[in-house]
């Protein structure tokens, strides 16, 4: 205990702190109580004063985690004796009890002391520096180390939340950074500088398994700089290169780092002046990627020498790798192969007009088929040669041009090509004209480079008709000679001229042919026979209403009018047929056309007493099977051409089931239909003049019925059985004469809907179903069992089936006494009863023929005794 001197001062002490806190010091309740106090706070430190009910409380007792670090005084005042660490424990739990002279009054009660975090830890790297080797020209972006920070503050808050930032790289050459890192991950990669600058030191290249010792060292040094008279040892040039080697082979990217990196760490998300942070080092060394694409590479074509042969060489960074070539494109021809060193093999010669790019896959691996480096694709460009020669694309080509067309007109376009590269010298065409027959003075025709021949002046038919040429086509190194024919042709300066302009009139009966000639006629045109001025075309410019006649020519000036359609005197019964000859040729400018160029004919259409005519050719009419009787199935409809009255008769209604109605051409039905007797009706109706039965006209009117659910489904039988020692599942089956979707699936029921103990009924299939006996039969007995068949659209009725349990035959049928005629059967059943009364006769009579020295009652004996 205090004295009471000694008490009064720290208490003047506690209350002071209390007063200056301005946090805690309170009075409360003696009760649990939860307190969050900051880490660091500066000791002593009053908390809050308990308060008690219980009288002659005169001291406090504390226990429990933390005992060590808060004090209590004997009037209930709760400090803290010792500075609080998150790092060390976030939180205590005090048991308090309130004492009279050292027993318990009061308690315990539990207060919880929740630490809180301050950001009084910095963070730290978990190394101080970082040794990592890179390859030359890595991707930008992809990381290839890192670094990696802690912090002692609570991860929760932002004291532990860390941002990484890259402060300088060294050396830094043109003020270009090469490296980044990422500020929430600590990863650290190339920029996209760096992927393009970063390059390791220069090196001597060994091939795998050579030697590189010193020795091989000298062999390559003084294949490049031979300097016999100088030694090694003394030769500056090639301690410099020595030195070099032995440095890159030893690469240390601690010792001899090619870059060193200060990367720093910011708590508080470095977002804040009072973040602390911590730094660490990271040393780069460069190491050369020798995983280098070669490509692309061009081979000629043809190439010269002995395969296979070396195109191309590849080195993994994996010095055991194991080489393998995949070709991209699917081909059936692959002529390259790799060698164990990497070496790019040509098997055999290309051909650039067979395939002008390969593209190559490499692939590096190792001895369990692991990639060791991505894999490389390599194009390979075959690199043409002049190896074709140019090709006239027709053997000869035949050009026509107008006589009298003026100097430098277009004759034609000459076309021929080269197989060679396109846009190459190898493939680049020249013309020339070496002859010309007939041959003039000057030459009639040029060619340009592009192979358009034009005429040199105006050409006219009588002097020359037709010329040939002879067109030479070069590329660089071959030749080919093509064939031009340029034919003058004839200027249509002549009209075409009917020999007469009216061809008078004809009369047609209205029944006439079509196809046939009604009249010819005739015209001549003074052109160069054989051409497009002299051909001569017939075309009926007017009176040939809804085109009923045509003109039929080959021309050679002789037409013939025909009938292109059938004559109708009810329609029309005249035409003025205007009739023009024309050249498909244009005429030449300034002539036009004239009367002499155009002819008349007429044509007078008689009357002819005509056939009824129906109104559709083939009638098709769909009813229901159960249409009312009395209704109308169709109307025929037909008329006269001349107007006379017509009537109707009709065959072949088998079934007497319509009747027609001969005046107005009605169908009705006069009897039930039934589609499941008959689908279809195929009637003859003929429609004829009343007063001339000879002018008539037959149709045929098909009638559909269509199917109605009108029909139950059946069984196919009532009768079955079942073996009183080996009972088996009885099979019932059912028909429905409708079709679907009236008849199939059929669904099979036990009668009123009740489960039997006895029987099951399972449905097989859409027509069938089985029937089950649950428990196992002890006596024959015979039971009528109720079963409800319904077709797909729900109809249908309960029929009975009759199942006998009954004591079987070796055969597998009921065995019935002789004498009792009782139990019906089946017709399986039948049968083989049949059946073996046949074999039993036979046998009676084989027995009798054997016998036939006896006489005929000792016959008729034996027999009897058979039977029984």
């Amino acid at each position: 205990m205090m004295t009471p001197k000694v008490h009064l001062c720290f208490l003047a002490l506690l209350l002071h702190s209390a007063a200056g806190s301005g946090l805690d010091g309170k009075k409360v309740p003696f009760e649990n109580l939860q307190l969050d106090v900051q880490e660091g706070t500066p000791v002593p430190h009053v908390l809050c004063q308990f308060q008690v009910n219980q009288p002659g409380v005169n001291a406090f007792r504390l226990n429990g985690e933390g005992s060590d670090v808060v004090k209590i005084s004997a009037d209930g005042w709760l400090y803290l004796d010792k500075t609080l660490d998150w790092s060390i424990n976030d939180n205590y739990i005090i048991a308090v009890e309130a004492l009279v002279d050292d027993e318990v009054a009061e308690g315990p009660i539990f207060v919880t002391i929740n630490v809180l975090d301050v950001n009084n830890h910095a963070p730290y790297f978990n190394q101080s520096y970082y040794t990592v080797l890179v390859r030359e020209n890595a991707p930008a972006g992809v990381p290839f180390t890192r670094v990696f920070a802690s912090d002692q503050d609570n991860p929760a808050t932002p004291n532990a939340q860390l941002m990484y930032s890259l402060v300088s790289q060294i050396p830094n050459k043109q003020n270009t950074l090469l490296f980044q890192v990422d500020p929430n991950t600590g990863e650290i990669s190339t920029t996209e500088q760096g992927e393009q600058l970063l390059d390791a030191r220069q090196k001597i290249l060994f091939a795998r398994g050579e030697d590189r010792s010193v020795d091989a060292l000298k062999e390559k040094f003084n294949h490049y700089c031979p300097s016999p008279n100088i030694p090694y040892e003394q030769n500056p040039f090639f301690t410099c290169v020595e030195k070099a080697e032995m440095r890159r082979t030893n690469l240390d990217p601690l010792e001899d780092p090619d870059y060193t990196l200060i990367v720093k760490v910011y708590d508080m998300g470095g977002e804040s002046d009072t973040a602390l942070s911590g730094n660490t080092r990271v040393h780069i060394a460069v190491q050369p990627n020798l995983w280098v694409n070669p490509g692309p590479i061009t081979i000629q074509e043809h190439l010269e020498g002995s395969y296979p042969q070396v195109i191309a060489e590849v080195q993994s960074n994996e010095p055991s790798a194991i080489y393998r070539l995949v070709q991209k494109e699917r081909e059936l021809r692959f002529p390259f192969q790799i060698n164990a060193d990497g070496q790019i093999l040509l098997t055999e010669e290309l051909d650039r007009e067979e395939k002008d790019m390969y593209i190559l896959v490499v692939m590096a691996e190792d001895a369990y088929e692991n990639q060791v480096d991505a894999p490389m694709e390599i194009q390979i460009v075959v690199e043409d040669v002049n190896d074709n020669a140019p090709v006239c694309e027709n053997e000869e080509s035949v050009f026509e041009l107008q006589e009298d067309e003026p100097a430098s007109s277009l004759v034609g376009q000459l076309s021929a090509h080269d197989s060679d590269e396109e846009g190459t010298l190898n493939s680049l065409l020249s013309y020339t004209i070496m002859s010309q027959q007939p041959s003039t003075s000057p030459d009639a025709f040029t060619v340009d480079s592009a192979g358009r021949i034009q005429a040199l002046r105006s050409l006219r038919r009588r002097d020359h008709q037709v010329y040939t040429l002879d067109v030479r086509v070069n590329d660089p190194v071959y030749s080919v000679v093509c064939k031009v024919v340029v034919k003058i042709i004839d200027v249509n300066n002549e009209l075409p001229v009917f020999e007469k302009n009216d061809y008078g009139s004809y009369t047609l009966p209205e029944d006439a042919d079509v196809g046939q000639t009604v009249l010819s006629i005739s015209a001549s045109d003074d052109d160069d026979p054989d051409s497009g001025s002299s051909f001569i075309e017939f075309h009926i410019s007017a009176g040939n209403d809804d085109g009923v006649f045509n003109v039929e020519t080959d021309g050679s000036g002789v037409g013939h009018v025909v009938i292109a359609k059938p004559l109708d005197f009810e329609t029309s019964t005249s035409y003025k047929l205007k009739i023009d000859a024309r050249n498909p040729e244009p005429l030449m400018t300034g002539l036009n056309y004239g009367a002499e160029s155009t002819a008349f004919a007429s044509v007078t259409v008689t009357d002819v007493d005509e056939v009824p005519e129906f109104s559709m050719d083939v009638l098709d009419v769909a009813v229901p099977e159960n249409i009312t009787k009395g209704s109308v199935l169709v109307h025929v409809q037909a008329k006269d051409p001349e107007g006379k009255e017509i009537r109707f008769t009709m065959e072949g209604d088998a079934k007497g089931w319509l009747q027609l109605d001969a005046a107005t051409g009605q169908i009705t039905t006069k009897e039930k239909l039934d589609r499941e007797t008959l689908e279809t009706l195929e009637l003859t109706v003929t429609a004829y003049e009343k007063d001339n039965p000879e002018k008539f006209a037959e149709r045929v009117v098909s009638v559909r019925l269509l199917d109605v659910n009108d029909n139950i489904p059946k069984l196919k039988e009532t009768y079955a059985f079942m073996c009183l020692k080996k009972v088996e599942p009885v099979i019932i089956r059912a028909q429905d004469a409708d079709s679907p979707p009236f008849s199939q699936p059929f669904t099979f029921t036990l009668a009123y809907g009740k489960k039997s103990h006895n029987w099951e009924l399972k449905t097989i299939d859409g027509t069938t179903a089985k029937l089950i006996l649950k428990k196992t039969p002890t006596e024959e007995r015979t039971f009528s069992l109720p079963i409800n068949i319904k077709d797909n659209a729900g109809m249908g009725v309960t029929q009975s089936v009759e199942v006998q349990v009954c004591t079987c035959t070796e055969l597998g049928y009921c065995y019935v006494a002789p004498a009792e005629h009782g139990y019906k059967f089946g017709m399986g059943a039948t049968i083989g009863l049949i059946a073996g009364v046949l074999v039993f006769c036979g046998l009676i009579l084989v027995c009798a023929a054997k016998r036939s020295t006896k006489d005929k009652k000792n016959d008729e004996e034996v027999e009897t005794d058979a039977l029984m």
